[in-house]
């Protein structure tokens, strides 16, 4: 519809378009719609163009398309079209996407085979074309190319088939010396208001990789004479590609069909992302519309009485008790067929995502990949497990149980089931109400992968006694849950002595400044605000801005146009880019939808676009202020507030003043700003450069600070997290063994920045900073008040000792919420009182006996910051 308006605008002008486009991905969609368009009516009269890049092997697919049906319509009496023909100048971005998404690179390899397909696709077009139907542009600065494509314009009945072409600025002497020989030169150039003239950027990066490129024409140009050492080489290339031109293949690189793949995992403890779904291949596209026409998944019956609880847990540990008799190796090989299995059921998995949570496919497909990334990564985290078995013993926890959301509510149950099973412990899986089907589906899987189904189990409760039974049971050894802050205060009220581990709320924000790429910024803030309709618990909530990009008209316009222009709709749609909120907005979502506060106002306005209140188009608050009510409070939904800093360090205090720390971000390309936000941001997840969501097992490790974590432990896809489904111990505590582990854990792990995935474009460290403070309750004497000094000293973190001969619980429980510690050390038991007093103030408290053991010990000590830094600008790699 757009497109058409466009045409008609021009056709009122006489303007001629060309449909250009920069992105593999873009390039079905751009043929399509340049066909669906002309083929009205209309437009059938109207001559139009489109851009064909050589240096994607599926253009050729795409010449063939166009031809054909550009003879079609030149032999129904309609205008012809003209194919313009470029080589590509986007290969830095395409192949970043490909590092990113572990996909093939979706142009050639080599410079010698686009110039060979630039040769084939002219000789293609020449030949299969009927004359009047097709005129082709020659967009080249190689002379060589020029002239070539001159010699066949000399041998054709109508020269005016091929029109030669270049860019305004490029290489004016030789632009003028190729009008002359070629009678006419047609000038592309690039214009763009001043108030936007931050949008040349990309194009201007690129312009400068066709000016640096090794192997580029236009970095010889200076040294070309006839005869030349760069004029020889030159020719050579020229020769190489007609030689060549018939013998590249012209089949796409991007080939993933999801219909027909049979994925296998091995069982050897390696590990590989897995790939998400290549949603430009055909046969993906047919996969995806084939899952919208699924029908709806059943929905579990409920676990409703205490006695039913009581014989899931009794046939649990029984189960247990078998599997953490198996070795390591078996664990892994029954990892191995759940991973599979898991990818053999993509589709159903995201069928049932989409009908019962509202997930659109582009959002729920990742998930997927991350469940199966989760389960193999399990599986490689017991090589490390079967290491320390030599010095430690390894004793499970009997039953987890895991008690899921329902915004990511297949990958993360799968992680706490997973690594329950990785740890030889038995999983029980309490899904969100919303989710039940999805937690189903999960376990059914793992059932079909041919675990027990009395090791893992769904227990669907109401939110009732039941369910508070089930939570509280004596049975259940450790409860993993993602929620909210008020679920885990639930929780530890009903049972102050539960070990819970959770992941809990955020109000996340990211910072941009005045030495941000603003376009860039606008774009990556926008799909950190509002993926999944803003209901990611790593979602931005807010954006802190300089006060000279904030009080710039242009940056508002820019975000509010930019926020208007997305597509709300439900998640069996497939244009979809914000689907629905999981119910009808209460208590903080609603207010923020409905009200803005003081000094506030809406920059665009949301929108309730159904009878029932799930589908809201996205809200900008604009104005919100330091301290305020949105500024402070997780709503967890489609709309995104914007504060005004007067500069970086006012930005880092407002967005650390929140209790929680779950994610951040920094839009800027100074490097001192970075470092500097680096050292003082407080959360546990930072991004730079970048959207803030969509953390990827291994390369960000995904978890909070503050109030964003309950329980301590490590990041769920890091290293250390297996460790917190059990207990190590050792059989007599060592000081000299002590001190030497501790010094090789901390210089070859704990004490440096260490990225697992060694991307070109991205980096990922995983950084491990001190606690604010420990408190230690036990002896302050002995060999393990021994190994805990070393433990403090060798991190650096302060440590305070609460010995129980001298303090009582009580009085320790009193002085708690000043000391400033982050963590409660227990070597004893401790009272319900003392477990209360240190939830309510923030401390996490950590029961696991005293190890000699770096790997094992120093963590407890840490905590893990998984930071996520882009290295490239439009491709071009940075510091």
């Amino acid at each position: 519809e757009r497109l058409a308006a466009l045409y008609r605008i021009a056709a009122d002008h006489g303007t001629f378009v060309n449909l250009d486009m920069e992105e593999h991905r873009d390039l079905d969609l751009s043929v399509e719609a340049f066909i669906q368009v002309l083929d009205q009516p209309e437009f059938h009269h109207m001559p139009a163009g489109i851009v064909l890049q050589a240096y994607i092997p599926d253009s050729h697919a795409a010449l063939d398309r166009l031809v054909a049906w550009a003879n079609d319509r030149h032999a129904a009496g309609r205008a012809p079209i003209k194919i313009r023909l470029v080589k590509g100048a986007n290969l830095a971005m395409e192949q970043v996407e490909a590092e990113l998404h572990d996909w093939p690179q979706a142009p050639y390899y080599s410079k010698a085979d686009v110039d060979a397909s630039y040769k084939r696709m002219l000789d293609t077009a020449i030949r299969d074309a009927d004359p009047g139907a097709v005129r082709l542009g020659i967009a080249s600065h190689n002379l060589f190319d020029v002239a070539w494509a001159l010699t066949v314009r000399d041998s054709l009945d109508d020269p005016t088939r091929i029109e030669i072409e270049m860019l305004e600025g490029m290489a004016p002497a030789q632009a003028r010396a190729v009008r002359d020989a070629a009678g006419s030169l047609l000038l592309y150039a690039p214009v763009v208001e001043k108030a936007d003239r931050e949008a040349s950027i990309a194009y201007l990066s690129r312009r400068l990789d066709e000016n640096s490129g090794p192997e580029n024409f236009l970095r010889s140009l200076f040294d070309l004479t006839p005869d030349s050492p760069a004029w020889q080489r030159e020719l050579e290339r020229f020769r190489t590609s007609l030689e060549r031109q018939d013998a590249i293949e012209v089949t796409s690189h991007r080939d993933q069909d999801r219909r027909t793949e049979q994925l296998t995992f091995t069982a050897d403890g390696s590990f590989t992302n897995v790939a998400d779904t290549d949603f430009t291949t055909p046969g993906n596209r047919a996969w995806a519309e084939s899952i919208l026409a699924m029908p709806e998944p059943a929905e579990p019956a409920l676990t409703t009485t205490v006695a039913a609880v009581d014989d899931a847990l009794e046939r649990a540990r029984a189960a247990q008790e078998r599997w953490a008799q198996t070795t390591w190796q078996e664990r892994r090989e029954v990892l191995a067929r759940v991973a599979e299995v898991m990818a053999s059921h993509r589709a159903e998995t995201l069928a049932a995502m989409a009908i019962t949570t509202g997930k659109t496919l582009r959002e729920g497909d990742p998930e997927v990949s991350e469940a199966i990334d989760f389960t193999t990564y399990a599986a490689h985290l017991t090589l490390d497990h079967e290491r320390l078995e030599g010095s430690l013993t390894w004793q499970p926890h009997e039953v987890v149980l895991v008690a899921g959301p329902w915004n990511f509510p297949y990958a993360i149950p799968a992680s706490g089931i997973v690594h329950a099973l990785a740890a030889g412990s038995a999983a029980i899986l309490k899904p969100a109400p919303e989710a039940r089907a999805v937690g189903a589906l999960l376990v059914s899987q793992l059932h079909k992968a041919g675990v027990d189904p009395d090791l893992v189990q769904l227990v669907a409760t109401p939110d009732d006694e039941v369910g508070q039974h089930l939570v509280t049971h004596t049975g259940v050894s450790e409860v993993v849950l993602t929620g909210s802050l008020a679920t885990a205060d639930l929780f530890l009220g009903w049972r102050p002595d539960l070990r819970l581990r959770a992941e809990t709320s955020g109000k996340n924000s990211l910072i941009i400044t005045a030495a941000a790429d603003i376009d860039l910024a606008i774009k990556d803030l926008v799909k950190s605000a509002f993926g999944h309709a803003g209901q990611k618990c790593s979602a931005a909530s807010l954006a802190i801005v300089e006060a000279s990009v904030y009080d710039d008209p242009s940056f508002r316009r820019r975000l509010a146009d930019t926020v208007r222009s997305l597509r709300v709709g439900w998640a069996e749609d497939v244009a979809t880019t914000v689907g629905p909120v999981i119910n009808p907005p209460s208590g903080p979502l609603a207010r923020a939808l409905t009200q803005v506060g003081p000094g506030e106002s809406w920059l665009v306005e949301p929108r309730q676009l159904d009878e029932e209140g799930r589908l809201w188009s996205p809200g900008v608050i604009w104005g919100v202020q330091p301290g305020s009510w949105f500024h402070l409070t997780e709503c967890f939904g489609p709309v995104l507030g914007v504060m005004r800093a007067r500069d970086l360090d006012d930005a880092i205090v407002i967005q650390n003043s929140p209790e929680y720390g779950l994610t951040g971000g920094l839009h800027s390309l100074d490097p001192k700003e970075i470092d500097t936000w680096l050292e003082r941001v407080q959360v546990g997840n930072a991004y730079v450069n970048r959207h803030i969501t969509g953390a990827i097992v291994q390369r960000q490790p995904f978890g909070g600070w503050k109030r964003s974590s309950i329980g301590g432990g490590a990041k769920p896809g890091g290293p250390s997290h297996l460790h917190s489904y059990g207990t190590w111990t050792t059989g007599e505590l060592n000081v000299d063994r002590a001190r030497s582990e501790f010094a090789r854990a901390w210089t070859t792990r704990f004490g440096i920045d260490t990225d697992a995935t060694g991307l070109r474009c991205e980096s990922n460290v995983l950084r491990h900073h001190r606690l604010e403070g420990v408190i230690v309750r036990g002896q302050t004497s002995g060999a393990a008040y021994d190994v805990l000094t070393l433990a403090a000293h060798t991190t650096g973190t302060p440590v305070m000792w609460s010995d129980p001969l001298d303090e009582t619980d009580e009085q320790l429980a009193t002085r708690l919420p000043g000391l400033g510690a982050e963590r409660l050390r227990l070597l004893a038991d401790a009272s319900p009182g003392l477990l209360a007093a240190a939830h309510d103030a923030g401390i996490a408290v950590d029961r696991q006996p005293v190890t000699d053991a770096g790997e094992v010990e120093l963590p407890r000590w840490l905590k893990e910051q998984a930071i996520s830094v882009t290295r490239h600008r439009h491709g071009r790699l940075l510091r």
